[in-house]
């Protein structure tokens, strides 16, 4: 109460204070003096006293290398800081005078040295140019898609195509290790920045406010990877963006050697935040769909604490159990004993041996049920009995009473009977596994199953700390394995695991889940230098050859979709995942006690898959899919138009439709009336004068699920759509600027 009074006594003099300076503020004459004190002491005021505070730093910009450069442009040197801005004077053949904002320096740059920037906040126009394309399923409407762009302006546009229609985000971010892995406002961020905690919290954060437009409130889940660097900032800013959604971290045994840290612990695990929304929950692993016995329940208690004699066990659980000794099957059941009675003086059953709960080492135990339950249990079928030690002959185990809930529900099945005429029961869908929070699998170790998996694919050396494929299978599996139509989206691509992930998902059960990739085109700061100094740039041929989304990720993606290395021969194995491990054989056991030889399970240590259900998949037959490679690019807002720019926009309306099928082009530069595409499943409706011809073409057409109609008019579009019950309509506006503006600081 001391402590609350204390925090309500501070709150009203906090509240006091401000009030008595806003007083003091509206004192000053000068109006234009006094609006800006007051809008500084807002800010104050707004600022957060707890939880997760971090600097803000300066807005990141946008290199625009599409958009020409004429006077009055906002420039910035394409090897510089792109937030050091000047403004364009004269430009001379392949010389620009350039005005330096901050100092109104003049200087003269080669037309090739300087890019048009965009500022955080001033509107920028998006595009989707194609790059490439790999078909292997020519049959299949199903497309991937990998976008070339610094991710938060692809996360913009992806707002506007997928907004709370995304099931799954899995994001493995830069782990900001101080190694320059990464950049904020085109410079690499290392050990010596020492706001580089603060400067890597305000890019994550403007990316996950993003991201949380995107999920499904109802039903979806984000994934987020992260080491031992960032996990605690990371933590608290997830919980700040998602208060009130469900969220678990799980520990994730990447390197089983570990990474040795200096005078510290190898390293040898990493985390992953997972954040649930709506009704998302765990969907716990089941077996390969084979039948299998049910887990029996040894009958005799087991810990100390339930001896005989104990209130824990309870004194009418020790009690004789008689077996004949022929048939080994339970004739009889006798009254518990009282507490001075000793087990050697129980009545005799001829031909059959009395078994009490006793420990090898002569422990009285106590049994695990009653003589009465034991009874209806064997009336029921569900007691085995088989041979045992010297102290207790024969070994008893059952079926818990809820068996018979278990089978009304369909999990368990009765298969037949024993020769000994017990039930033989299994679990319909193979043996359900609770995963804990700590995950050991050797198919997570990166090394083999991240590195040399890309290795083998696009060779070795060009990309650090792969994810292992199957880590990420089995994450994605945790929360889609039910959603086979899933949208699953990665904004920090990297090499492309998430990708080789969601396909190798589908090759399990014949599933048609889409996979969104985004990654920069950025090169290691090691290559940035060796290029600089041979004198090319970012946005030129030789530097872009080299950028992690053409070098890495794109021909991942085509290799491991055909089956083959960048050189085209096949890739060897199979997606099995063969790892070492104990496999149970059948065998015998000889009792060390009794010298007799008995039934019981051996075990032999081979290799095994680790997925069975991926053994017969060879690495050298790719995937049945298909995927896109497109660069997001910017338009020049000076010169467009909607029937000028047409082209550019048909790869956007492509994925809003749901990327189906192989992505359209115009072949002509003329503008079309419309666009009747079954292929894709949408149709486009350009000059609103031919509706009565485009609703014709429709109804022959039942397919096309997605519509969109280019008019200014609102009441023209609603009466249009009116004979569209069940279709997903858009409307679009004769001036592209209205249609796609992002950066706008909303």
């Amino acid at each position: 109460m001391i402590t609350i009074l204390k925090k309500r006594r501070s709150q009203k003099n906090e509240v006091e204070t401000v009030a008595l300076l806003q007083d003091l503020i509206q004192q000053i004459d000068d109006p234009t003096l006094r609006d800006r004190i007051l809008q500084e002491t807002d800010k104050l005021i707004k600022q957060k006293k707890f939880g997760l505070v971090f600097e803000e730093h300066l807005p990141e910009c946008t290199p625009l290398y599409d958009v020409p450069i004429r006077v009055g442009s906002k420039v910035a040197l394409k090897t510089g800081y792109v937030s050091d801005i000047y403004t364009v004077v004269k430009i001379d053949s392949d010389k620009v005078l350039c005005d330096r904002r901050e100092t109104h320096e003049q200087k003269i740059f080669k037309l090739d040295e300087i890019v048009v920037v965009a500022e955080f906040g001033e509107p920028i126009y998006p595009t989707l140019k194609l790059i490439d394309t790999v078909e292997n399923a020519p049959d299949s409407d199903l497309w991937h898609t990998l976008i070339e762009a610094d991710n938060y302006h692809a996360l913009q546009l992806l707002e506007y195509l997928y907004a709370e229609k995304v099931d799954c985000i899995y994001i493995d971010p830069p782990y900001n290790t101080g190694a320059k892995d990464w950049k904020y406002n085109n410079d690499y961020v290392d050990s010596s920045d020492a706001y580089r905690h603060s400067k890597w919290l305000s890019m994550m954060e403007k990316r996950l406010k993003l991201a949380k437009k995107l999920l499904n409130p109802e039903d979806s889940v984000l994934i987020v990877t992260i080491d031992e660097k960032e996990y605690l900032h990371l933590g608290c800013l997830l919980e700040e963006i998602f208060s009130g959604e469900t969220m678990q971290m799980v520990s994730i045994t990447i390197n089983p050697s570990g990474a040795k840290r200096d005078n510290l612990f190898s390293r040898s695990d990493e985390y992953a935040y997972i954040i649930l929304f709506g009704n998302a929950q765990v969907v716990h692993p089941k077996g390969n769909g084979d039948e299998r016995e049910v887990r029996w329940w040894y009958l005799r208690r087991t810990d100390y604490a339930s001896r005989r004699g104990t209130v824990k066990g309870g004194v009418a659980q020790f009690y004789p159990i008689y077996v004949d000794d022929k048939t080994m099957k339970i004739v009889a059941i006798g009254e518990a004993l009282k507490p001075e009675q000793s087990r050697f003086d129980v009545p005799a059953i001829e031909g059959a041996t009395p078994v009490f709960p006793v420990r090898d080492d002569g422990v009285e135990m106590n049994w695990g049920i009653t003589g009465d339950s034991l009874q209806q249990l064997c009336k029921e079928g569900v007691v085995r009995v088989s041979p045992g030690s010297k102290n207790q002959p024969y070994v008893f185990r059952y079926l818990s009473a809820n068996y018979v809930d278990k089978i009304k529900s369909g999990r368990w099945a009765v298969r037949g009977l024993r020769e000994d005429g017990t039930k033989i029961v299994v679990e319909t869908e193979g043996k359900v596994t609770r995963t804990t929070t700590v995950w050991q699998n050797k198919s997570y170790d990166a090394g083999q199953y991240g590195t040399s998996v890309l290795g083998e694919i696009i060779g070795s050396g060009k990309f650090t700390f792969p994810k292992s494929v199957y880590a990420v299978m089995d994450t994605l599996k945790y929360f889609i394995a039910n959603k086979k139509n899933a949208l699953v989206i990665d904004f920090f691509a990297g090499s492309g695991t998430t990708m080789h992930a969601v396909n190798l998902l589908n090759s399990i059960d014949n599933g048609h889940r889409r996979c969104i990739m985004v990654t920069n085109n950025e090169v290691s700061a090691d290559e940035a230098k060796a290029l600089d100094e041979k004198g090319y740039r970012p946005g030129d041929k030789e530097w872009d050859r080299l950028g992690i989304a053409r070098y890495v990720t794109w021909p991942r993606t085509v290799c491991s979709i055909k089956g083959c290395n960048i050189d085209g021969k096949p890739l060897d194995g199979n997606y099995g995942c063969n790892v070492e491990q104990y496999t149970e054989i059948e065998g015998e056991i000889v009792n060390p006690e009794t010298g007799k030889k008995i039934r019981g399970k051996v075990y032999k240590k081979e290799k095994e898959p680790a997925y069975p259900e991926l053994a017969d998949l060879k690495m050298s037959d790719g995937f049945k899919t298909n995927a896109v490679f497109f660069k997001l690019s910017f338009l020049d807002k000076t010169s467009v138009a909607l029937g000028r720019q047409f082209k550019e926009l048909l790869p956007v309306l492509w994925m809003k439709g749901g990327a189906i099928g192989k992505c359209p082009a115009l072949e002509s530069d003329e503008l079309p009336e419309m666009l009747i595409l079954p292929q894709n499943k949408m149709a486009v409706l350009i000059n609103e004068i031919y509706y009565s011809e485009f609703d014709a073409e429709l109804s022959q057409h039942p397919e096309i699920q997605t519509v969109f109609i280019v008019t200014d008019s609102e009441i023209a579009y609603r009466s249009m759509i009116r004979a569209y019950d069940g279709k997903t309509c858009y409307q679009l506006y004769r001036d592209y600027l209205d249609n796609f503006r992002i950066n706008t600081g909303r």
